[in-house]
């Protein structure tokens, strides 16, 4: 799971090296990123299901397969249209196994204590793995070059694979028959790639163009027919019952919301470090360090304990706080910013996402039982990725509009570049603060208390 999560990463600070070795254009150097993107984002839900149905365990194993043999092909790539497809294979074996990882989790660990030390484990891949691509993205760049970004996953997946086999217990699913609804699993599956397709192609498109209104309108109908579909199909792909949670309902949201708002600390502030203060790949990826050693210290040290005793709502609303507030510094960030004054302490108040994820993971996995674990997991994770979209168009558009009027203003390139990154931090400890009000108005239930009060 560390591997997949930090794939996703690992490429930012090695763009412009593939850039200049492959000559990709500078619009077609996005679908790097986008193909991955918007294999993984719109494929979870579908790979959550099928994990239900046909089993976990082979879902995952082939996901990591699927992941391992593509990351080869990115590796030897040596034309964009190569490394475009192996990274969208990549994509599909990650929403493989990324799908089924919290159902194999929950199913697992039943004990509250258990299953809350077993998540913040989880949780740490998810974070640590975000903040830990771009440090080996940047030293394996540095220090040898970009195709090691993809070849490290190969000892990697292969370990995992020997792994899980003895390690996961066998589970033969609910068979197709409990849910094999081939119509709506086309209309989720076009509508989500649709839809992120549409999102990440805002920046060069604009908002209001007829590219992306009409596909937009288009997804929107897709995702509107499934819904329709799954409330009157006989075997739904995805039984509504799962959204009569308000609090798995709400997690959901607020997660979506707290994604979008990070987009802006994990890559515009990578960006900040290479473009105004002139760092190299290796030393951005040092310099993000600090904050993937406090996320994974409070992910795995303090956070099972903290959601035992205070409950899951009351650590998340910490986390979401202590996250706009790193959000909040950055917009003060000078042009000629001094590391250990200006930006290591929004490295350490990071440490918020250690509080926030794992109460937050809990909190949406908590409406799901034994038939729904993997259905509940794909869920989760396709909001993250939705969110993450978000974040990528609308606060990069927001940033990209800022430098271009700062520039024509007079503006050094420096101070056009911080100018918009301001803005983009503004909005998304926004984003934060509707997070913190979304959750303290639906999240009302402390899990780890029930499940224990139940037991």
């Amino acid at each position: 799971m560390l591997m997949t999560v930090l794939d996703g990463s690992i490429v930012t600070v090695a763009m412009p090296a593939i850039q200049n070795d492959l000559g990709f254009s500078p619009a077609g150097l996005s679908w790097v990123v986008n193909a991955y993107l918007i294999a993984f984002g719109s494929l979870l839900l579908l790979s959550g299901r099928l994990g239900d149905l046909l089993g976990r365990k082979r879902m995952f194993l082939a996901g990591t397969a699927v992941f391992t043999g593509a990351s080869i092909l990115a590796g030897f790539a040596a034309s964009p249209a190569v490394l475009t497809a192996a990274r969208f294979l990549q994509g599909l074996g990650s929403a493989m196994a990324s799908a089924v990882g919290l159902g194999i989790l929950i199913t697992l660990f039943t004990g509250p204590r258990e299953r809350a030390k077993a998540i913040a484990v989880f949780s740490f891949t998810g974070a640590a793995g975000a903040s830990l691509g771009q440090v080996l993205g940047g030293v394996l760049t540095d220090a040898l070059d970009w195709h090691w970004i993809f070849f490290i996953n190969l000892p990697i997946g292969l370990a995992a694979l020997l792994l899980a086999l003895p390690a996961l217990p066998a589970d033969r699913g609910l068979g197709l028959a409990a849910g094999a609804d081939v119509l709506g699993a086309v209309l989720v599956t076009a509508g989500l790639m649709l839809g992120i397709y549409t999102v990440v192609e805002v920046e060069q498109y604009g908002w209001v163009s007829a590219h992306t209104l009409g596909l937009g309108a288009l997804a929107a109908v897709l995702l509107g027919a499934f819904t329709l579909r799954q409330a009157k199909a006989r075997t739904p792909l995805v039984p509504l019952r799962i959204f009569r949670s308000r609090t798995v309902v709400g997690a959901n949201l607020v997660q979506m919301l707290m994604v979008a708002a990070l987009f802006s600390f994990q890559i515009l502030v990578a960006l900040y470090l290479q473009k105004v203060l002139g760092y190299g790949a290796a030393a951005t990826g040092l310099a993000m360090l600090p904050a993937a050693l406090v996320i994974g210290a409070v992910s795995l040290g303090v956070s099972a304990r903290l959601n035992a005793r205070f409950g899951e709502r009351n650590v998340l609303l910490a986390g979401l706080g202590l996250l706009a507030l790193a959000l909040g510094l950055l917009t003060r960030l000078p042009v000629r910013a001094d590391y250990v004054t200006d930006l290591l302490p929004v490295m350490l108040l990071a440490a918020g996402f250690g509080l926030a994820l794992p109460a937050l993971t809990t909190l949406g996995m908590s409406g799901a039982d034994d038939r729904d674990a993997g259905l509940a997991s794909g869920l989760f994770n396709t909001t993250q990725q939705i969110g993450m979209a978000l974040g990528v168009a609308v606060l990069s558009t927001l940033a990209a509009s800022r430098t271009q009027s700062a520039t024509r203003a007079g503006s050094t390139p420096a101070e056009a570049l911080t100018s918009g990154y301001h803005l983009a931090f503004a909005i998304g400890a926004a984003l934060l603060l509707a997070a913190v009000a979304l959750a303290a108005a639906l999240l009302r239930a402390d899990v780890s208390r029930e499940t224990s009060a139940g037991r």
